[in-house]
């Protein structure tokens, strides 16, 4: 019953900001990876971005330079700040945990560009 839940998504002009942020519904110890997944209509979930335990990030290159991953480890909370958003970031966007146990995903959070 244990999962991530995103917010923060919405619809913004293409240039515009939009921070994302997700938590999990209740403690999941000991984890080792957060990332941030994309699915846009008729394309497979790609991989946006991801930080592990010891705080290295790493991100698509779609969207290096332009989006932040972070998080508040006290709390499990992870972010994503995306900026200089383009029509072709739109898509539900997954926050996905990792401990030794297995993976935990949200049920997404809408992100549409558009003018």
């Amino acid at each position: 019953q244990v999962q991530p839940v995103e917010s923060g998504g919405g619809l913004v002009q293409p240039g515009e900001s939009l921070r994302l942020s997700c938590v999990p519904s209740r403690t999941i110890a000991g984890i080792k990876f957060m990332g941030w997944y994309r699915q846009a209509p008729g394309r497979e979930r790609e991989f946006v971005a991801g930080i592990v335990g010891g705080g290295t990030t790493s991100y698509s290159d779609s969207v290096k330079g332009r989006f932040t991953i972070s998080r508040d480890k006290a709390i499990s909370r992870v972010y994503l700040q995306m900026n200089t958003l383009k029509p072709e970031d739109t898509a539900v966007y997954y926050c996905l945990m990792r401990n030794p146990y297995g993976d935990y995903w949200g049920q997404g959070t809408q992100v549409t560009v558009s003018s």
